[in-house]
């Protein structure tokens, strides 16, 4: 490979003074202005949330995305999002509170609970109550009345006539239908219902027509958990499009973005994805493979092995009765073809005891390693404290019941692995992308190939810098400058690329 050396970045990584060439500017093969990480993507968009760089670590959840995590890229002038999803409530305060204090751009996660509606509602009143003000929303398959009720809190006329929206939104979406929504004004239905409630004046009422639910959506391509696998390439201008449309349809005073995340985390895809105009870009699944992550030491390590094709979809526990599913690793666990096996008995039984004796003697001896008729009890005392009418349902309901037995299984499968929990490796539910896969091959034979070495800012500026980099070589390209075949940009230590984030 032609990696380029310490020298040779120099040279290409500053401008040239063409002006200095004088008579034989003739004689100049190519020019590419220079191009620094601080000059990528959307400078309004950092600069309206904090940001110096023009990147984003997507929540991952169960605090994968830690506040270590969100507190090293806050450092570094970026940017991260706590993985709020699937933590106790009192975990979620705890972060909100450290992440406060320690004085770092960040935001948190509201993840769409069909079945948890009312956590769902506590999650945005308690981030109204702390004064957070950026919220990532995922997997939501509509607007719902806590979402509603976060963006429009606060909300006020300035002195100049400007409309002041405190609190802001980045909504992951992967369909055009649902970019729609989010990039409409709040639906009046909602915002009737929150007038009644009291939650909003009339004025606000009237204020939250005119602004959007978000300002910004991340086209979430094909990524690790919830994710409808679409190509970033393709998926990426449709957004980005509808975006302008509904712009120009709604007529706002402040400009909508789009950013990418599924399949970046390599130089290469940033470069792309900033060349087709993406506001920012967002990782998820390499971050989950650095130091800094809420998971185990041997999740990172199963991480560092993974090639692209090792991941698959399997069942969600959030939304299994919903037949939704989540990408996730599948080189050195079962848990896709096991959770795969436990939606297959929920289609076709109606409650645990129509299970076959020898099948359900399988599960018990496999997946739950305990009887089923123990598991419920232990996910029974579980829901009695989170949620009751789960229980109520599931005493007239029995296939409601299996499948709260089930989601026990995909449940723990996530806590097992984030835990590192030694005898349920072939239980480790991780939430995984091909992206993983081609950050692994480009990392190959360099410092970051080792997963104790990965750290989240070091991946970031390596990205960063690299997407520079091929950016300004393919300006060459254009000018037909002919460049190494193999030429490639390869991870730098931080001390040798510092000069380009100072």
């Amino acid at each position: 490979m032609n990696h380029i050396s310490s020298e040779t970045l120099r040279k290409i990584s500053h401008p040239v003074n063409v002006s200095a060439i004088g008579p034989n500017v003739e004689s100049l093969a190519g020019y590419a202005p220079s191009l620094l990480p601080g000059q990528l993507g959307d400078r309004g968009f950092c600069r309206e949330i904090g940001i110096r760089y023009p990147y984003l670590g997507g929540s991952m959840a169960k605090g994968i995305s830690s506040v270590a995590m969100v507190e090293a890229l806050g450092q570094a002038g970026m940017l991260g999002f706590f993985g709020a999803a699937g933590l106790a409530f009192a975990e979620v305060e705890a972060a909100v509170d450290r992440l406060t204090m320690a004085g770092v751009p960040c935001g948190f996660n509201l993840i769409h609970s069909p079945q948890e509606p009312d956590l769902e509602a506590a999650l945005a009143e308690l981030y109204i109550l702390k004064n957070v003000q950026l919220v990532e929303a995922s997997a939501f398959l509509s607007l719902t009345l806590p979402l509603v009720r976060y963006r429009t809190h606060g909300i006020h006329r300035a002195a100049n006539g400007e409309i002041v929206v405190p609190n802001r939104i980045i909504a992951k979406v992967s369909r055009e239908e649902l970019a729609e929504k989010f990039l409409s004004p709040p639906p009046e239905k909602l915002l009737r219902q929150l007038l009644d409630e009291g939650a909003i004046t009339a004025e606000q009422a009237e204020l939250s027509a005119r602004i959007p639910m978000a300002q910004e959506i991340t086209a979430e391509a094909d990524s690790g958990g919830h994710t409808d696998n679409r190509p970033a390439i393709a998926l990426f201008p449709t957004i980005a499009s509808v975006a302008g449309r509904m712009e120009q349809k709604f007529g706002y005073d402040v400009k909508l973005r789009v950013g990418l995340a599924g399949g970046v985390a390599t130089p290469a895809a940033a470069a792309a994805a900033f060349a087709m105009g993406a506001a920012y870009i967002m990782t998820g699944s390499v971050n989950q493979a650095c130091v800094e992550s809420g998971t185990s030491t041997a999740v990172r390590k199963m991480l560092a092995e993974t090639r692209q094709a090792d991941v698959t979809m399997a069942p969600a526990a959030d939304m299994f009765e919903m037949g939704v599913n989540v990408q996730v690793l599948k080189r050195g666990t079962m848990f896709p073809m096991r959770a795969a096996k436990l939606y297959d008995l929920y289609r076709n039984h109606d409650g645990l005891d129509g299970i076959p004796v020898a099948e359900r003697d399988k599960l018990e001896k496999t997946l739950f390693q305990a009887k089923l008729d123990d598991i419920w009890r232990d996910t029974q005392a579980y829901f009695l404290k989170r949620d009751p009418r789960q229980v109520e349902r599931a005493a007239s309901d029995p296939k409601h019941r299996m499948a709260l037995v089930f989601r026990w299984y995909l449940g723990q499968a996530a806590h097992w692995a984030k835990d590192g929990a030694p005898g349920r490796m072939m239980d480790y539910q991780v939430w995984c992308g091909p992206a993983m896969g081609a950050f692994n091959e480009w990392v190959a034979g360099s410092f970051l190939e080792m997963p104790e070495q990965r750290r989240v800012a070091t991946v970031a500026r390596n990205i960063l810098f690299g997407a520079s980099v091929l950016t300004r070589a393919n300006m060459l390209r254009y000018q037909n400058v002919q460049l190494p075949a193999d030429f490639t940009v390869k991870p730098f230590e931080d001390t040798e690329i510092k000069e380009y984030f100072a």
